[in-house]
């Protein structure tokens, strides 16, 4: 549950927002005062400052805030504010400032984006505990893959140049970019991530590079893109491949001339910004499909690193176990917990298919439901036998067709089966063959052939 201590002098307003935002539990002050001290006797998430507020400039309440708080991320909120405020605000230490109305679904989209910032400054203060590089406590393991990811790290963080960050979902490709990000000289400056996939097509564009008032339907005031926010920063774009292609081209304009212009604009705006794109999917796939952009991929992939599944790195389940168990009890304000050997054997036999996500979940339950007891069992994560098996197994050990006696025709039986999917997936999509080919990992062309050969054969039978 997100703690959130909300500044504002309109109660109705805080009332009516408030109670739309799932997840989140508010604790509310009517003035400045009030605020920082509530921020003195509690611990908060993040903090969001509405303005205007009598006695108090933003500046002033920012500069209060962080000498009780320098970890707590403050949202700034001002319906008149301007692009140039915005600006002077973020520099000023706000982690994000927000002009006009803000709904209650985009106001909760930068509040968990801001807990995302609390949680890497105490990582990086913990890694600085730890030899003073604080970009090495986003990377958890002692195996061989992720000793690699490592070097890159240690490597490349310092330069300027893209990385593209492939893996499947849970794999901690986000540490990585901020691992990335803390080892580079952008440290000081927040890193700005947007996920790809969260917003409408429509409204990604506007997302990143921004818009002036008036661009299009419900534009009520200026806003700055986050191009603008990670600027002299590294800016994250997870999910790169769900992109829209038109969203595509534009990206690559700013990655090759370092520029941009906000929607409705005319206006060049000039940026320094390290990127780091990440996908849990096949991006070459996606360039066959003409779904993704040929130059924009190799304009990505610079430098690429691949982040494993866990089920290949089974000797980092360890680590990561004590690492989360002694976290989740830090937050929590609970004694450590032991964690013996035989749960551990236990974890390791476990495939996790949600990947290293999945297991900090489970560690989060399992702390949970161990109550007052100092040591988690096995049984505290009430984990299956075995992970479920996918289809292509499922198929290898209960075979469809049985070899009778007599003997068969292979090419034909296969032929058969083969059509028999074709047609199954191609019923699935109402005829599409596009997406009947993205459901079997085959490339358009390629269920074309078939189809043809396979009706040509029948033909000749």
């Amino acid at each position: 549950m997100m703690r959130l201590l909300w500044i504002a002098p309109c109660a109705a307003d805080r009332e009516l927002i408030g109670g739309r935002l799932p997840g989140v539990a508010v604790e509310t002050a009517p003035d400045g005062l009030t605020g920082l001290n509530a921020l003195r006797g509690c611990s908060f998430d993040v903090v969001l400052a509405d303005f205007p507020l009598p006695g108090w400039m933003p500046e002033e309440l920012l500069e209060e805030l962080g000498r009780i708080s320098s970890l707590t991320p403050v949202v700034i909120r001002q319906r008149a504010g301007s692009v140039t405020e915005a600006v002077r605000m973020t520099k000023l230490g706000a982690y994000q400032f927000l002009s006009g109305e803000a709904g209650p679904a985009h106001l909760s989209q930068v509040l968990e984006a801001a807990v995302e910032e609390r949680r890497t400054r105490e990582l990086a203060l913990f890694g600085e505990a730890l030899g003073g590089l604080p970009w090495k406590s986003f990377l958890v393991g002692e195996s061989r893959a992720m000793r690699e990811i490592d070097e890159i790290v240690q490597l490349v963080g310092p330069r300027r140049c893209t990385v593209l960050i492939a893996g499947e979902t849970g794999t901690g490709k986000e540490m990585v970019a901020r691992a990335l990000h803390m080892a580079s000289p952008r440290a000081h400056l927040s890193m700005v991530a947007v996920n790809c996939t969260a917003l409408p097509e429509n409204l990604l564009e506007a997302e990143l590079f921004g818009h002036v008032k008036g661009a299009f339907t419900g534009a009520f005031a200026q806003r700055v893109g986050r191009f603008e926010q990670a600027h002299h920063g590294t800016l994250f774009l997870d999910e790169i491949g769900d992109m829209p292609l038109e969203t595509q081209a534009k990206l690559l304009r700013v990655l090759q001339e370092r520029e941009f212009q906000r929607l409705g604009s005319s206006e060049t705006i000039k940026v320094d910004v390290r990127v780091v794109a990440a996908s849990n999917c096949d991006l070459i796939e996606r360039i066959h499909q003409g779904r993704f952009r040929e130059d924009l991929y190799y304009r990505l992939n610079v430098v690429p690193i691949r982040t494993p599944p866990l089920r290949e790195r089974p000797s980092d389940i360890p680590v990561l176990v004590h690492h989360f168990a002694g976290r989740i009890c830090r937050q929590e304000d609970l004694p450590p917990k032991h964690v013996p050997r035989e749960t551990i054997e236990r974890l390791k036999t476990y495939s996790w298919p949600g990947n290293v996500r999945q297991l900090e979940n489970a560690i989060e339950k399992a702390v949970a439901l161990s109550g007052t007891r100092q040591t988690l069992h096995p049984s505290d994560f009430a984990l299956p036998s075995r992970a479920p098996r996918s289809a292509a197994a499922q198929l290898a050990s209960s075979p469809l067709i049985a070899v009778p006696d007599e003997g068969l025709d292979f090419e034909r039986t296969v032929s058969g089966i083969e059509l028999h999917l074709l047609q199954e997936a191609l019923r699935k999509c109402g005829g599409n063959k596009r997406r009947a080919a993205e459901l079997l990992r085959l490339k358009r062309t390629t269920l074309t052939a078939k189809l043809r050969s396979l009706d040509a054969m029948a033909a000749a039978c």
